[in-house]
């Protein structure tokens, strides 16, 4: 029985993918594909992950399921397109998975457990990593 576990958040890659970064690849990863997967599998288990890794940009095929419900509305409505609430729509990120997982962790009186960002989006890799060493360092 697996008690401790790794994350490996990513939409399309599996760890052996990510040569740019060392990843230790001699352990296993619950590979997670999304803010929603992130969530669930950390609740289910209660317990922080042993390590993480992070990707910034996760597709999310909910997301684009739920813009094209919103065009068909509009036009089943007969709104122009410029007159479609693209804003009720909130795609989640790795950045999103981070501040969820440093409220959890906050909650708990304990440090973010060791992580590495993968994320080829430079800004988005700065943010994870700022946010959470920030909390770290308190």
């Amino acid at each position: 029985m697996i008690t401790k576990y790794n994350i490996f958040l990513d939409d399309i890659r599996v760890p052996t993918d990510v040569t740019w970064v060392n990843i230790p690849v001699d352990q296993h990863y619950s590979v997670v594909r999304s803010y929603k997967e992130f969530v669930d599998l950390i609740t289910l288990r209660r317990e922080v992950p042993k390590y993480v890794c992070y990707d910034h940009d996760l597709a999310d095929p909910v997301g684009v399921f739920g813009i094209l419900a919103l065009r068909h509305n509009a036009a089943v409505i007969g709104l122009n397109n410029d007159e479609i609430p693209y804003n009720s729509y909130n795609e989640k990120t790795g950045y999103d998975c981070a501040k969820w997982l440093v409220n959890y962790c906050m909650e708990r009186g304990i440090k973010h457990p060791p992580y590495i960002v993968h994320s080829m989006n430079p800004i988005g890799k700065l943010n994870i990593e700022s946010y959470i060493n920030s909390y770290n360092r308190n």
